[in-house]
């Protein structure tokens, strides 16, 4: 493809001990595949990333917290359980110069000509993956963890649940430690299904950044903090978008189809120029919450990065760990 652009990355090691309890838990199968979004301008935390880095990348192209960057850092988590060869990065045009190569085998890049959304970015992830029956997670490039370990356990059952439930999606929700108003929150229905000793529930709403006394009456509710990593059989999640968006869908699977004679990079620029902005868990998952399972993680340390508030909150939590264990 014209567009693509076949890379490496160095995925950094954060910790060793996180790398120690990562590597037991490696299994790969070959037909799976994941997709991370690094796409996104990281406006909120753009002056704390420029202190750090001298220049306006992203935060996802940044040291924030531990070694690496998060991109690097989301990469590591990834090749626990799918190999790099079928790991695709979607980057927004610009952004290639922010990215480490070295000279292993690495994930394989993707560049939109803009930014277009969350929807238009895992249509263009699903899409280049050419496998629409194969199972696929979709990982955030922007998110830290404490206990890696413990939240790709839970993506290895997600896989395992839509080899079961092959028309469903699963979504990992994490238990909430505070009332969080600037989070999306997922409020869980009935137990649907029972995989690996692990429950999935139902999705009965998503709640996307309520107010403060919402949110706080939502985590009194033992509602979930929507985490934004979800696995699904490619087509399922095709279907999804097709169902909540269709004409949208119809643009981008024309434009598709176009590139498949034309030239792709010609074809690619002129239809995002007019293609709308769609969130994805806004404008498609919460539009289907009856196509859709949610399970919970426990103490894994989740945290969505996206405030210079949350950076130093962790780093400070980080400095005073080491000091009391030294």
């Amino acid at each position: 493809m014209a567009s693509t652009v076949v890379t490496s990355f160095s995925p950094a090691v954060s910790d060793a001990t996180e790398v120690g309890r990562l590597l037991p838990i490696r299994r790969f199968k070959d037909e799976r595949w994941a997709v991370i979004l690094a796409g996104g301008e990281g406006q909120r935390l753009r002056s704390m990333t420029r202190v750090i880095s001298g220049d306006d990348r992203p935060k996802q192209f940044c040291s924030l917290v531990g070694r690496g960057t998060l991109l690097q850092q989301t990469e590591q988590r990834v090749g626990v359980l799918v190999p790099p060869a079928r790991t695709i990065v979607v980057v927004t045009s610009g952004q290639e110069r922010f990215l480490d190569p070295t000279n292993q085998p690495g994930s394989s890049v993707i560049v939109q000509p803009s930014n277009r959304g969350t929807a238009a970015a895992i249509l263009y992830g699903l899409f280049s993956m050419r496998d629409f029956d194969a199972p696929v997670a979709l990982f955030p490039a922007d998110h830290y963890m404490t206990d890696y370990a413990r939240f790709m356990e839970h993506v290895e059952v997600a896989y395992r649940a839509v080899e079961e439930v092959p028309s469903r999606v699963i979504l990992l929700g994490v238990n909430a430690t505070t009332p969080e108003p600037d989070y999306g929150w997922i409020r869980p229905g009935a137990v649907a299904a029972k995989v690996s000793n692990e429950s999935l529930f139902q999705v009965g709403e998503f709640i996307e950044k309520p107010t403060p006394s919402v949110a706080r009456e939502l985590w009194h509710q033992h509602c979930l903090w929507n985490s934004f990593v979800f696995v699904g059989r490619a087509h399922t999640l095709l279907s999804l978008v097709r169902e909540a968006e269709p004409a949208f869908y119809e643009i981008f699977e024309d434009a598709w189809t176009a590139m498949a004679s034309e030239d792709e990079s010609r074809i690619l620029s002129a239809f995002y120029d007019y293609l709308p902005s769609v969130d994805f868990s806004r404008q498609v998952l919460a539009r289907c919450p009856e196509r859709l399972l949610v399970m919970p993680v426990a103490n894994s340390g989740w945290t969505d990065l996206g405030r210079p508030e949350r950076v130093l909150e962790l780093l400070d939590r980080r400095a005073s760990y080491r000091t009391a264990y030294l």
